[in-house]
């Protein structure tokens, strides 16, 4: 087999094994949902939360199809001849639960994909439910199950209460009944008081002393068919209050497919009223949201014309059109041009019969041009470019835009109106960069001098033309001094004209305690560009002292210039105090400053007071603070040492700020000044402990223990103390560290009081188990199994 045939053979192995993976982690829906309620409130971005379930293996798609899923379950659920109660409070008892699942925003549709007032009866802040604590309206006509109150006052009192009878009437004592079917409040009241005027003799008198008034309590229910293209057609019992909009809240408002414009009511078999949702959306028009009646039918039709508009509009989506509607009303329905918009004309895409047609309808059109259903139409924005504008800048005292215009001609005029050059403005040369008929950029130049004295001819502006004005400061260096060494705030500083050295020091925030005023360094660059050779010497050096704030020279003029370096010295003269710290047993413990750069240990136990007779100066420990060297040269050391062991866990757990100096205090000071007594360094701090004349055995042994000193006892001995080595204990290993820090390695190690026993262990390392030794050798046939076949 050739070797190109080979790898494409072990390419195509790797993409299945690929693909079975992926397959392998892709989640059931069902675990796709427990995930997805996990982010419900975890506070992340629905971007954030979309790339984690990526990371999970549920992938876009299957979110799509979970809540396509979920929403097409929920309307079967809901779908049918469903008749719903009515509370008497207003609320209809309607299903508000929401799909229980997070979908990122890249799956929500966007504003531009809605239609227009589709989710208007989906607000659960605006129910039209009828308000039950208000009068009843004179219109109001009755019906059996009302509740009509009757009050009589003023010579005779009575109140009493009569429901009306299925059949339209009220039974009243020495009345008999009444008819009030059919009749609103106002025709009511004139018939009962009319009937009961037989009682109450005054009550239709000239001058009455008796008044009656009606009014309705407790309302009759009515059922109403919400039929057609809604979220939940069926039968609904409401309020008689209640109007056409109520009932079509209740019923979830118009489906997908439903008509916002063509929502016909029929009562009795006649079309009595036809609702248009966009007289009431768009002006409050509520004139068509009619109160319903018993048996009323609500039938939504499916919309006929749905357009769509975007681009530069102030609300673009899709919108319902009836057929004498014309692209002018669209754009009135869309809240109009946004003031970026061109409005001189817009672009029309239509299907066709056979493919996609394009219009492009001019402003006087608008009013006329008829849409079709689908037609999307959108509104371009005006371009970038200016007609009449010019424009300044650099070194200038306005610089901007302006409009050419009867004011701004030329560029005397440009000038003029920004109010003329600065200061540091470089006259000799403007540049004018101006457009041409191609759009391919030209520049001019000019003397600005000459043209504001009248030496040169002035020059006309063209729209988009660039007058820059350059200044002398643009065309330098950035011009500084650098002051360093023992100043305050050390730095580099803006040049200017006759600067001095005091007036240099002085912005660097004058000198530092450390400095040296007997030698103060200046270094000059060398600068000469009519040289053809490079010159033998780097810099000029200058050296001055200091005294009185003044600068002693040879020189008595002597001024600075462009990016000298001015280095001030840090005197000879000056130490700081080096403080050093004994503690522990001696007779005046505490801080000490150093006397001298030599001073050592015995010097420092002296002065303390000596050590008292409890001390154990065999056991003193010196701690010394780490520089940024030594640690970082520890960092290094702990990095290798983790590599080899593939462990870093164990290195932000080691403080190398401070390190322990093996010392023999005994031997420092029966030898003062000898190689035991180390000089000592600032911040070190000396311990001298009580002598403790216990063992301390650790690590690798059975029972780590503390046992008594005995001078007698070996290493062996004292590890057996502590129930001998352990399984995992390297013997040949152990090393002992003693109490002035010092270290000594092997099983013959001296053993001192106050001292500990280290045994290390190996790594503990798992057993395979038998599944681990199966599989490894499963693959290890199945490779070698590969390797023949790819061989043959």
């Amino acid at each position: 087999m050739h070797k190109e045939t080979k790898i494409t053979v072990l390419i195509t192995l790797l993409f299945f094994l690929t693909g079975l993976i992926r397959l392998s982690a892709q989640m059931s829906d069902q675990q796709a949902i427990r995930e997805l309620r996990k982010y419900e409130n975890s506070g992340m971005s629905q971007q954030q939360i979309l790339i984690e379930l990526n990371k999970k293996g549920i992938t876009t798609s299957q979110l799509q199809r979970i809540r396509a899923q979920y929403i097409e379950d929920d309307k079967d659920i809901t779908s049918g001849s469903i008749e719903t109660n009515y509370d008497p409070s207003g609320t209809v008892l309607r299903d508000t639960t929401e799909i229980p699942l997070i979908i990122p925003e890249m799956l929500q549709t966007p504003p531009e994909e809605r239609v227009y007032g589709q989710s208007f009866f989906s607000s659960t802040n605006l129910t039209f439910a009828p308000n039950m604590n208000m009068p009843t309206p004179a219109n109001y006509v009755l019906g059996p199950g009302d509740e009509v109150i009757i009050d009589v006052w003023g010579n005779s009192e009575l109140n009493v209460r009569y429901t009306i009878t299925p059949d339209g009437h009220i039974t009243v004592p020495g009345l008999g009944r009444i008819m009030l079917n059919g009749l609103n409040v106002q025709q009511a009241e004139a018939k009962i008081r009319n009937e009961f005027s037989s009682i109450y003799s005054d009550l239709d008198s000239s001058a009455p002393g008796t008044f009656l008034a009606i009014s309705v309590g407790n309302v009759r229910t009515i059922k109403v068919n919400v039929m057609g293209e809604v979220v939940t057609p069926g039968t609904y019992t409401l309020s008689s209050f209640a109007s056409a909009f109520h009932a079509l809240y209740v019923s979830g408002g118009p489906s997908k497919i439903g008509s916002l414009r063509n929502i016909r009511i029929f009562r009795g078999g006649r079309n009595v009223t036809t609702v248009d949702l966009y007289e009431y959306l768009m002006k409050g028009n509520n004139t068509y949201d009619i109160n319903l009646h018993d048996g009323d039918i609500v039938m939504v039709e499916p919309y006929s014309t749905l357009v769509q508009i975007t681009g530069e509009i102030k609300r673009p989506m899709w919108y319902e059109m009836r057929e004498d509607e014309t692209l002018q009303d669209l754009i009135r329905f869309a809240g109009g041009f946004n003031g970026n918009a061109y409005r001189a004309n817009v672009s029309v895409l239509r299907r066709g019969i056979h493919e996609m047609e394009a219009f492009t309808v001019n402003q006087p059109e608008y009013a006329s041009f008829k849409l079709q259903d689908g037609d999307q139409i959108d509104v371009d924005s005006i371009s970038e470019k200016f007609s009449n504008m010019a424009e300044i800048s650099g070194a200038i005292e306005r610089p901007g835009k302006y409009a050419i215009g009867d004011r701004i001609k030329t560029v005397r005029d440009l000038v003029d109106i920004a109010l003329g050059p600065t200061g540091d403005a470089y006259l000799q040369r403007a540049l004018l960069y101006r457009e041409q008929d191609d759009l391919r950029q030209t520049m001019e130049s000019f003397d600005l001098n000459a043209l504001l004295n009248n030496r040169i001819p002035d020059i006309s502006l063209r729209k988009n033309d660039r007058l820059h004005i350059p200044s002398i400061f643009s065309l330098e260096d950035s011009v500084t001094v650098h002051v360093d060494g023992s100043v305050r705030d050390p730095g580099s500083y803006p040049f200017a004209l006759n600067m001095r050295i005091e007036d240099a020091i002085l912005q660097a925030g004058g000198l530092s305690e450390e400095a040296s005023t007997a030698r103060i360094d200046v270094y000059r660059r060398i600068k000469d560009p009519a040289s053809t050779t490079t010159p033998p010497t780097m810099s000029e050096v200058y050296t001055f002292t200091l005294q009185n704030d003044e600068i002693i020279s040879n020189d008595p003029n002597f001024v600075l210039q462009p990016f000298d370096e001015i280095v001030v010295r840090r005197s000879p003269g000056y130490e700081p105090q080096s403080m050093i710290t004994i503690d522990g047993e001696v007779l005046f413990g505490g801080r000490y400053a150093k006397k001298s750069r030599n001073e050592r240990l015995s010097s420092l136990v002296e002065r303390a007071g000596g050590l008292t007779e409890y001390a154990y100066a065999k056991g003193a420990r010196l701690l010394r603070k780490s520089t940024p060297e030594e640690i970082e040269r520890g960092r290094k050391a702990l990095l290798t040492q983790a590599r080899m062991e593939s462990d870093s866990t164990f290195i932000n757990s080691i403080d190398l700020s401070v390190q322990n100096i093996g010392i023999d205090l005994e031997k420092a000071l029966k030898n003062p000044g000898g190689a035991d007594d180390i000089i000592l360094q600032d911040g070190d701090v000396l311990s001298v402990p009580q002598l403790t004349n216990t063992v301390k055995i650790s690590g690798g042994v059975m029972y780590p223990n503390t046992v008594n000193y005995n001078k007698r006892m070996s290493l062996d001995s004292y590890v057996r103390q502590a129930g001998g080595y352990s399984r995992l204990a390297m013997k040949s290993k152990p090393f002992v560290i003693y109490m002035n820090g010092k270290v000594a390695t092997g099983r013959w190690a001296k053993i001192e009081p106050g001292c500990e026993i280290v045994v290390p262990e190996k790594p503990d390392r798992e057993p395979m188990s038998i599944q681990g030794i199966l599989g490894i050798s499963t693959s290890i046939a199945s490779i070698a199994l590969l390797i023949s076949n790819l061989v043959k």
